[in-house]
């Protein structure tokens, strides 16, 4: 080997050093920097016409392992979901009080039963009675401040929705960027490291929002696709697109699908034809589409089944009894039914007219069952005042039915005839009309409807009901907009829906109530329907399909309830008496001091109530429910978080072990430069000497 060769060698590995050098205290000043990868420096042997001639340096290269940077993407994503999940629980549970609590909701039901207990022992007493229907509206208002709680929830829910929506656009246009930068600077043979570790931090930032799989390209650049198989980044960038405006309110609000569309400057936006509607996008993105769309509106809408269960068994008592002195009129509600509609009632009511002292002055008993099964409700009012023969007057106007005394002072009752009580659905006479009710809602009967197939729906021209059914993730799996168009009848509703879209997940049916139910197929437990909007209205009286048919419990009429107004100002409306069906024209049908209906208060409110899909329960069995299946979820997700927390550090750290700067290494690797830059040096320097004595010997 000729000097200049030695030299040449010497020289290379001098700078080798000094490259090997330069990289490491590039990578000890970047310890702990997040995404940081180190470097090292590429070397090759340099060949010179067939000889080895010194190395020749390479730029630097990013130490990193993409099998693990995939590790970290995928445990982000379930870190994200599971932190987004667990925090909001963590507020419904707030909102629900702590167990014992006397302002949560079992607590107030418990008073309810508290108070009637102490209304049996104190007979008379306004008081008492007081403090039953004051405990009565405390625990309505209650539910309604929780339902209107957990509403604002998920509107703060949407609202992150639209911010993390647009946080991962920002992120998928800075990776298209840094793609572009990665990508030049392989054609060009430089160093990509900068760029790199700038779109790996921001890889992983877009894994905790929304479930990503990344792929390699051989230029340099990444593709981005979702958890489902979207493609958000190839060579061309997507962005998501999401209005944000649901319809309907509440717990029956139905949002927009977020679309993917390619990203153009010009503003066009052509949709790609693919969308993110479910939490199947995982991250937290998935994690906010789950609660607001199943989460959420399912508390609320087993909060619906707890009051619909609570109205119903106070309701039943008060129609059952009377005040003494009995009211000189019984206003119903809202049933919407109009007068030719099916009676449908079997069984017997009496109707009583009572003088200021309790005696009675007239009464009829009507055997409903005799007036045929094809009796009208007009013909139960025809029978009702052809029997009280002028002492009172029923009629039905604008589907609501009054009963009012005629004579000076006098008072009308209605009450159940013992043995044979009438019967639509599971409800008496009075309480399916809401005569004499504790408890009313502006928008809903609360009671079934008692409908059956052959009873006419009453939809006016163009009225039509969104229906949209969700599975147990909180994807829509179809809708369908019921119109009527079938038939006239309830069974033609019926069949409409089962030749509907919807019938492929499931079959709907009329149960015994004239409640329409749906059973899901076999896979799909869980699913379950929503009514984001209803225009239908029963032959013009302002009641829906939606309310009629006992779809969801969202439709319960929860938010406008209350204790009835005039027993609400005044205690001494409150009815506990009961009036004896078997008592003679000039006898004492009620008298002061019955306290029978607060007894009955207090054994219904201790029975089961049919809830429809919610099952034949207590009223404690279905609040308790509702409540400890909240405090379990937000058990288990909390235990989520925590167990996604570790599993996301132990990815990233076995990232980093790899990846990350180690300063020991580092300062070993220094030494061993240090030791090679002093080996070449010393090699230059001999051979400096040996050219000195080569040119002195020519001399």
């Amino acid at each position: 080997m000729s000097l200049s060769e030695i030299l040449g060698s010497a020289t290379s590995g001098l700078a080798a050093a000094q490259a090997g050098l330069r990289t490491v205290s590039n990578n000890i000043a970047n310890v702990g920097v997040a995404g940081y990868a180190r470097e090292k420096v590429t070397l090759a042997t340099r060949v010179n016409s067939g000889g080895v001639n010194g190395v020749v340096i390479g730029e630097p290269q990013r130490v990193a392992d993409r099998f693990l940077e995939a590790s970290v993407y995928q445990r982000g994503g379930d870190f994200g979901r599971a932190d987004v999940t667990s925090s909001y629980l963590d507020r419904l549970q707030s909102l629900l009080g702590q167990p014992g609590d006397a302002a949560s909701l079992p607590a107030k039901l418990d008073s309810i039963s508290a108070s009637a207990i102490a209304l049996t022992g104190s007979p008379g007493s306004a008081q008492t009675v007081a403090s039953f229907t004051g405990n009565v509206q405390d625990a309505i208002s209650s539910m309604q401040q929780l339902n209107g709680d957990v509403t604002n929830l998920r509107g703060d829910v949407e609202s992150e929705v639209g911010t993390t929506v647009d946080r991962i656009n920002g992120l998928l246009s800075q990776i298209n960027d840094l793609n572009g930068t990665v990508s030049q600077q392989v054609g060009q043979g430089r160093s990509t490291s900068g760029a790199a570790d700038q779109r790996t931090t921001a890889l992983t930032e877009l894994s905790s929002l929304i479930g990503i799989t990344v792929r390699d390209q051989p230029d340099g650049r990444v593709s981005i696709d979702t958890a489902s198989g979207a493609t958000l980044l190839d060579r061309r960038l997507r962005q998501l697109s999401y209005a944000g405006t649901g319809t309907g309110d509440g717990a029956q609000a139905s949002y927009p699908p977020i679309d993917i569309r390619f990203a153009d400057p010009g503003g066009a936006s052509p949709a790609t034809g693919e969308r993110i509607e479910t939490a199947a996008a995982g991250g937290k993105l998935g994690g906010l589409l789950a609660l607001r769309d199943r989460a959420l509106p399912q508390f609320q809408e087993q909060l619906g089944t707890v009051f619909s269960g609570m109205a119903e068994a106070l309701n039943s008592v008060s129609n059952a009894g009377t005040t003494v002195p009995a009211p000189t009129e019984l206003d119903g509600r809202q049933t919407g039914l109009v007068g030719g509609d099916r009676l449908g009632f079997t069984g017997s009511a009496t109707f009583a007219v009572l003088g200021t002292s309790g005696k009675l002055v007239a009464s009829t008993t009507v055997d409903f069952s005799r007036l045929g099964a094809g009796a009208t409700v007009n013909d139960a009012v025809t029978a009702i005042n052809a029997g009280l023969g002028g002492a009172a007057t029923a009629s039905f106007t604008g589907g609501v039915l009054t009963l009012k005394a005629t004579g000076g002072g006098n008072g009308v009752a209605i009450a159940q005839t013992p043995g044979a009580p009438s019967d639509r659905a599971g409800i008496g006479f009075s309480q399916f009309f809401g005569m004499n009710d504790l408890v009313r809602s502006d928008t809903s009967s609360l009671t079934p409807s008692g409908f059956i197939a052959s009873d006419p729906h009453g939809f006016g021209a163009g009225e039509t009901a969104n229906i949209v059914l969700r599975d147990v993730s909180g994807r829509a799996l179809t809708s369908y907009t019921l119109t009527g168009s079938v038939g006239p009848t309830i069974g033609d509703l019926v069949t409409e829906l089962n030749a509907s879209p919807l019938s492929k997940y499931g079959s709907f049916a009329l149960d015994q109530r004239g409640r329409v139910e749906f059973s899901p197929l076999t896979g799909l437990s869980g699913a379950v329907l929503s009514v984001p909007s209803d225009s239908t209205n029963r032959f013009g009286s302002g009641v829906s399909f939606s309310s009629l048919s006992g779809l969801t419990g969202a439709t319960s009429g929860l938010g406008h309830a209350k204790v009835r107004g005039d027993i609400d100002v005044n205690p001494n409306k409150l009815p506990l008496a009961i009036l004896d069906t078997t008592a003679a024209v000039g006898a004492k049908a009620v008298g002061a001091g019955d306290i029978r209906g607060a007894t009955a208060f207090v054994d219904r409110l201790a029975q089961t109530i049919d809830l429809g899909k919610d099952g034949v329960v207590t009223l404690d069995h279905v609040s308790s429910a509702l409540l400890g299946g909240a405090g379990l979820k937000a058990s288990q997700a909390k235990t989520n978080l925590d167990n996604a927390t570790s599993r996301r550090d132990d990815a990233i750290n076995r990232r980093d072990s790899f990846s990350g700067v180690n300063i020991d290494e580092e300062l070993s690797q220094m030494v061993v430069l240090q030791s090679s830059y002093s080996a070449s040096a010393r090699v230059i320097s001999t051979a400096s000497s040996m050219y000195d004595t080569l040119l002195a010997m020519i001399r």
